[in-house]
């Protein structure tokens, strides 16, 4: 076969090998004058420093963790803190979206009012700054632990954060945390049926109802046959602060508010976007068919929404799981504060640290990307 430079296969084809031999010397040169000035100022390179002893504490950790631990315990403790205020401020967020999209369509004029100017006002100010306001104005300013806030009956709030009871748990906490994940199931299954009756003969079945009795009942029946399953341990004031109980730091208080309130703006904004991409006829049939206004938007508006908003309000939670990086600015300790802060400070090992910390980021992004296209691939609508 005679190949020729007007050949627009072999064209493409010199051209990618081109830029593909580009980045790798590029690469391979990056690589050497790194090794290089790393071997000029006798700084070791590989991740042996992960063994090392860390030599500082953590204000919050999820898992045990003390100063004789080591590097690669506190890049743990930093990675648990950061999928926690990500994983509850993704769920937050998304809910508080949902309401405020749906309050910006509400033909009630102040409650429209309202949800725009909370979506123009959080979405046009820099998280940062919010996270300093939330931080620096509310939460420092707060009384001491002896003049706290008492919010609910063992639950009290200063500067030092919020305590509450905390957990403790009994012999029946495993039956009764077992039946609980079996209602659950149950009422999963129960609320699928459902909905495939409901498509296959149109007669609905009170799903709701039913899986509230399962869901509260079943685990009411344990609790009262073999007794509580846990019991409460409330905080008792000491000396100079409270000892017990579980406590919420002001830093992860001032990040989960930021970050939730931020990022629910913009997902307020692209569920009003999807819903108003429904066709009005979807709404005047539904209504025609008897269904009250709350069933329309549930049953047929939202569906069919979902596949507009879906897409964006994925870049939404990406953008609030690497958002929280900015925990650094006010002390929270997670994976950027401790270990590419701290542990990087302390080991000097900065291209290793960096790239653990730029592949977790990335991991994480790219599992939630997987399981957002999942779910966006189940509720797409299906044309003929």
């Amino acid at each position: 076969m005679r190949w020729s430079w007007n050949d627009p296969h072999l064209r493409a084809l010199i051209w990618q090998i081109g830029a593909l031999a580009i980045v790798v010397v590029t690469l391979w040169y990056l690589a050497a004058t790194a090794h290089e000035n790393l071997s000029r100022q006798h700084i070791a390179t590989g991740f042996g420093f992960l063994q090392n002893t860390a030599g500082f504490g953590i204000v919050q950790s999820l898992i045990p963790y003390s100063e004789e631990a080591s590097y690669g315990r506190a890049f743990l403790v930093g990675l648990c803190n950061t999928l926690l205020v990500a994983a509850l401020g993704t769920v937050l967020a998304v809910a508080l979206g949902f309401v405020v999209g749906i309050a910006r369509l509400s033909s009630n004029w102040l409650v429209a009012k309202l949800a725009a100017a909370y979506v123009e006002t959080l979405r046009n100010i820099p998280l940062l700054l919010q996270l300093f306001f939330w931080y620096f104005a509310i939460l420092q300013p707060l009384p001491g632990p002896r003049e706290s806030l008492t919010l609910l009956p063992g639950v009290f709030l200063s500067n030092r954060g919020i305590v509450m009871p905390g957990i403790g748990l009994t012999g029946t906490s495993l039956a009764f945390f077992a039946t609980l994940v079996v209602a659950v199931l149950a009422a999963l299954y129960i609320a699928r049926r459902a909905r495939a009756r409901l498509l296959a003969t149109g007669q609905r079945f009170p799903a709701v109802i039913v899986n509230t009795v399962i869901i509260i009942g079943l685990p009411a029946l344990v609790w009262l046959v073999g007794g509580a399953p846990f019991t409460l341990q409330h905080a008792e004031m000491g000396k100079f602060d409270f000892t017990g109980g579980w406590r919420l730091l002001p830093e992860f208080l001032a990040l989960l508010l930021g970050l939730t309130l931020y990022t629910a703006a913009f997902i307020a904004e692209i569920v009003r976007a999807g819903i108003q991409s429904v066709g009005h006829g979807q709404t005047e049939a539904a209504h025609a068919l008897g269904l009250s206004n709350g069933q329309t938007l549930r049953l047929v508006v939202i569906p069919q929404a979902l596949r507009v908003i879906i897409p964006p309000l994925t870049s939404q939670i990406l953008n609030l799981t690497k958002n929280s990086s900015l925990a650094v600015a006010i002390g929270y300790p997670d994976l950027v504060s401790v270990f590419a802060g701290t542990v990087l400070n302390q080991t000097g090992q900065a291209i290793e640290v960096i790239a653990i910390t730029m592949g977790v980021y990335l991991v994480i992004s790219l599992a939630t990307s997987f399981a957002m296209n999942l779910y966006n691939a189940r509720v797409a609508i299906v044309e003929r």
